[in-house]
């Protein structure tokens, strides 16, 4: 059984994106997503910016989400403003409803950092045992293990 090599090379990004493939038309969504989400948070108030997203775009419908119901209820008011702007959008003209959704918005959870503290003694141990080896990477690695030691 032989195997054969494949003599293709990579592609540019830029010929990647020409393509109609679905990597092309995901990015070109988003890039539209995202244009229409700095166009509508442009035209609302100041106090609702940092709460409203835009979702998504699809058979004709953009999704709106907001973290709170009260910022939709007043979207739904806006409606018929916020079709006619996002009309003035290239890429927005066949967009024929709006849907709204509340989706509670979590905040980034930073995981806690796992330090691990190295004793005055342990410190010590690994200092001497650097002195003794005629390695010198092995010796500077315990070198720089043993100056993590913890100061008292």
């Amino acid at each position: 059984m032989s195997i054969k090599v494949k003599r293709s090379r990579a592609q540019p990004i830029g010929k990647l994106l020409e393509q109609r493939s679905g990597a092309s038309l995901l990015i070109r969504q988003s890039r539209l997503i995202d244009q229409a989400q700095r166009h509508v948070r442009a035209h609302l108030p100041q106090e609702m910016r940092a709460h409203v997203y835009v979702g998504g775009f699809r058979q004709g419908k953009l999704t709106i989400i907001s973290s709170q119901a009260s910022w939709i209820t007043w979207l739904r008011f806006e409606q018929s403003n916020l079709l006619r702007l996002l009309h003035q959008l290239p890429g927005f003209e066949g967009v024929s409803a709006l849907v709204f959704k509340v989706r509670p918005v979590h905040p980034v959870k930073v995981p806690e950092r796992n330090t691990r503290e190295l004793s005055k003694d342990a410190g010590e141990t690994l200092a001497a045992c650097a002195q003794e080896t005629g390695d010198p990477a092995l010796k500077d690695a315990l070198s720089r293990l043993a100056s993590h030691a913890r100061k008292r």
